[in-house]
């Protein structure tokens, strides 16, 4: 997969240091993953929420840091949408 908004993902990482290993490692799996479809990514990631059929929510660090990415499958895209603490997360506006 190709991700894309790992600007947004470095500027959390430098404000949030915490986070920096597991979206480092999330990172490297997405780029190496060939997901086809949400089934396949929840089968990796069952903690992980699917809205509709592109939209994933992943947990960071044991859930006090939430990241939006939109997939879009058939051209192997994963685009960084938000990335917030928990607390953010809860003010957000996903729609299906």
């Amino acid at each position: 997969m190709i991700l894309i908004g790992k600007k947004l993902l470095y500027d959390y990482k430098k404000d949030y240091p915490d986070t920096k290993s597991d979206l480092d490692s999330l990172e490297a799996e997405i780029e190496n993953a060939e997901w086809k479809n949400p089934h396949e990514l929840k089968s990796r990631y069952p903690q992980a929420s699917i809205i509709g059929d592109r939209q994933v929510i992943f947990n960071i660090c044991r859930n006090k840091h939430r990241l939006w990415v939109e997939i879009t499958y058939n051209i192997k895209i994963v685009a960084t949408v938000k990335i917030g603490t928990h607390k953010e997360y809860d003010k957000w506006e996903i729609k299906k």
